[in-house]
């Protein structure tokens, strides 16, 4: 169940209960890397993650952070997903920016 409301945390405790759910490993954890984004601007990376979030709700996904390089046009995202296909059909329906790489991670100390 995603923590977010229309797209944006609806306040601070949303986001810690959205930790305290990922440290529970309720839903697993992915990383997706975007390898080379032409013309990749901090705009740019802002706006496709906004879009993640106002789709993600449709799918139980929950983007929480990215990181971008504008040099290299990559783009890494941090996602709670059923799985790795649900992850890429947020972007697909998002921004249509799909992941060239999906790892499952595990949160560390």
């Amino acid at each position: 169940m995603p923590l977010k409301k229309k797209g944006k945390h609806s306040d601070a405790r949303s986001v810690s209960n959205c930790i305290g759910l990922i440290r529970k490993g309720q839903m697993p954890l992915f990383i997706d890397v975007h390898k080379k984004i032409d013309g990749l601007t901090a705009e740019a990376a802002a706006a496709a993650h906004a879009r993640d979030l106002e789709v993600q709700g449709k799918y139980g996904v929950n983007y929480i952070k990215y990181w971008y390089d504008e040099s290299t046009g990559r783009l890494f995202c941090f996602v709670e997903a059923p799985d790795a296909e649900t992850a890429e059909a947020v972007h697909r329906e998002a921004h249509g920016i799909l992941a060239d790489e999906i790892f499952k991670v595990k949160e560390g100390l």
